[in-house]
């Protein structure tokens, strides 16, 4: 038995809600929304198929019900809109958040907070910065969407499953995200000899072009958005695993976004980097192997963040 709230009822947080029901993860969810009429339309939508899935139950509430959560799935905020980054919401959603942390914390205190409204590495900074709560509870969904995206890009190019694939999208959720291609791996292969041995296979197999990969892994939002006006499906997904992780109980590595005390030379804000996410939140942070380069790009990253954490009012 498992409870998990969720704060916004709109598209991200309702797709959240029925792929945690659809997969069985969560025997207890409440929705809360500022628009109650939404979160009761959601909540009924979904409890009306129940019966054709896992046994566990769905409704509409306030703070109040969030009492005895296991985890705190925040998606409220305006939504980013066609053309917008994710650093542009960044004052209008930080103030809704400082609304509603309080509000929350208060009845659920000891829940493990999950942040994915944008631009979530501000977000998660001002929930560790305003909350009061241990920085292990507090994790933002940060790169691990794009990491996902970037395995899934991988994948297609050699033509082999995702799961063989193992490669990583550091830094913010947005444009300063980078991949430490050092790193990146098929079956425990560097890339470039992984590229050779199939080339002597497959020789129409084109060489991987670095920095198209990674404007894919950034635009993808991006372009999902001006297609169908939202993204939901992918980013529920990957917020489901992550809440699986903590339901499981069973520690697993992970790019999520949390403050950081000194990692890599960065103090005093939140980005993504490879996390252990377990049962309590936040384990511990595994500190990769990256080069000078890759290090100076994970340090522009947070120089953005820093950027917009000293021009707006947390």
């Amino acid at each position: 038995m498992n409870k998990i709230t969720i704060i916004g009822a709109g598209s991200v947080g309702s797709t959240i809600a029925y792929t945690l029901m659809v997969s069985g993860l969560s025997t207890e969810i409440v929705m809360i929304d500022i628009n109650q009429e939404k979160a009761i339309g959601e909540a009924l939508d979904i409890r009306q198929g129940i019966p054709f899935g896992n046994p566990g139950t769905i409704y509409d509430g306030t703070y109040s019900d969030a009492v005895g959560s296991d985890i705190v799935i925040i998606t409220s905020g305006v939504a980013r809109k066609p053309g917008q980054t994710r650093l542009d919401l960044a004052q209008t959603n930080i103030n809704i958040t400082k609304t509603i942390i309080p509000e929350i914390t208060k009845y659920a205190p000891n829940a493990i907070y999950l942040i994915v409204s944008n631009p979530v590495d501000i977000l998660t900074y001002t929930f560790c910065k305003c909350s009061g709560l241990s920085e292990n509870q507090i994790i933002g969904s940060g790169t691990i969407l794009d990491t996902s995206r970037v395995r899934s890009r991988l994948s297609e190019h050699f033509e082999i499953s995702q799961s063989n694939v193992h490669a990583y999208v550091l830094g913010e959720h947005g444009d300063s995200s980078f991949v430490p291609w050092s790193l990146a791996n098929i079956s425990n292969i560097p890339i470039e000899e992984c590229y050779e041995s199939f080339k002597k296979v497959n020789g129409d197999i084109e060489p991987i072009n670095y920095d198209e990969v990674e404007e894919y892994v950034r635009k993808s939002g991006g372009k999902v958005i001006e297609a169908k006006g939202a993204t939901f499906y992918a980013v529920s997904m990957s917020v489901c695993h992550i809440c699986k992780c903590i339901l499981s109980g069973i520690d697993t590595t992970m790019t999520v976004s949390t403050m950081m005390h000194g990692e890599y030379g960065l103090e005093d804000v939140c980005l993504s980097t490879l996390c252990v996410v377990g049962k309590n939140g936040i384990r511990s942070k595994v500190k990769l192997p990256l080069n000078e380069d890759e290090i100076a790009k994970l340090h522009k990253s947070a120089d953005a963040l820093k950027n917009i954490i000293n021009n707006t009012t947390i």
